[in-house]
């Protein structure tokens, strides 16, 4: 069984994020202006640890699937014979925007004579702006090959309910510091797109709001709101609310607490220390709310056990 495993990607240095923002705009070299915001937006978090955590999730991901390998043939077995994958899996790592790119990744899959794989992306909900990217890269890197490679995609998996305990496992450890859960309001963020994508009817919100959802039922809260966070510099209209403006009308409604939890983004990285750490707190202050933040999933072994499953049952349902 081999996997590709992709997520957005971060420059490591700072010298980086000049050709990175630049791959962001599909090659338009952002101007100065952008250029010295983002990276003072790097040099206030100290450094994004997203490449780092993707390449931890692809080997802890990598070692469950081998470690219950053995086991396959007898548990999955059918009457057409064994439906479980033979061999040791093995997970390869694209980024969208940065390296590994999803490019080298999938010509490093073809010369090592991978012609079937699962493709998945370390970001529950499908979007126009997100998953579906992420495939026209896959795409564009199979038109180079001699041979093609099958991927089998998992889009999206926003109601998977390990993603929501995991999810409600960490709430929880938030909830349990605050001063007076009677005034407090709970927030779950996700990443901005463009209100365009959402009128050509992509799902994305619709997900968001689920994965919300099914976690605020299994917590039993009594008061959740759904918000937008690191929207595009560009000029159309991006979906809201942002988290600031709901954070402000918060504190004109009276709510003494804010609990937020960033179920679009499973990994710490800029968007997660920048825009909730240090933007949404400091707006936070200035309303009079007490900002808590619940921790991320990153590589810890109740999302890589999500993952798993939704790699195992993505080949299985091929078989």
């Amino acid at each position: 069984m081999n996997v590709l495993l992709m997520a957005y990607g971060t420059p490591y240095t700072p010298e980086e994020i000049a050709p990175y923002y630049t791959d962001i705009r599909r090659g338009r070299r952002p101007t100065e202006e952008l250029l010295k915001e983002l990276a003072e937006r790097y040099e206030a978090i100290g450094k994004s640890p997203l490449n780092e955590i993707t390449l931890v999730q692809a080997m802890r991901l990598q070692a469950l699937l081998n470690l219950e390998a053995p086991l396959y043939p007898k548990r999955l077995q059918s009457p057409f014979g064994p439906r479980a994958p033979h061999g040791p899996a093995r997970v390869y790592v694209g980024t969208k925007h940065w390296l590994p790119s999803i490019g080298e990744a999938v010509a490093a899959m073809h010369e090592d004579g991978v012609r079937r794989a699962v493709a998945l992306v370390a970001a529950p909900h499908y979007s126009l702006r997100s998953v579906a990217e992420y495939q026209e890269k896959v795409e564009a890197a199979l038109k180079s090959l001699p041979e093609p490679i099958e991927f089998l995609w998992v889009e999206s998996y926003e109601a998977h309910p390990g993603l929501i305990a995991a999810y409600a496992r960490r709430l929880e450890e938030a909830i349990w510091r605050l001063k007076d859960p009677r005034r407090a309001a709970y927030v779950f963020t996700a990443h901005s797109i463009p209100v365009a994508a959402v009128e050509r009817g992509d799902p994305y919100p619709r997900q968001v709001e689920r994965t919300a959802e099914l976690i605020a039922k299994r917590l039993s809260l009594p008061r959740y709101f759904v918000a937008y966070q690191s929207a595009g510099r560009t000029p159309e209209p991006w979906l809201g609310p942002d988290i600031n403006e709901l954070l402000r009308r918060l504190g004109e409604e009276g709510f003494a607490e804010v609990v937020v939890q960033a179920v679009g983004f499973p990994a710490d990285h800029l968007e997660v220390f920048y825009d909730l750490d240090l933007e949404a707190q400091a707006t936070a202050e200035a309303v009079g709310l007490r900002l808590l933040r619940a921790r991320s999933l990153n590589a810890d072994l109740d999302y890589i056990e999500v993952l798993k499953d939704l790699v195992e049952a993505a080949w299985l349902r091929s078989s």
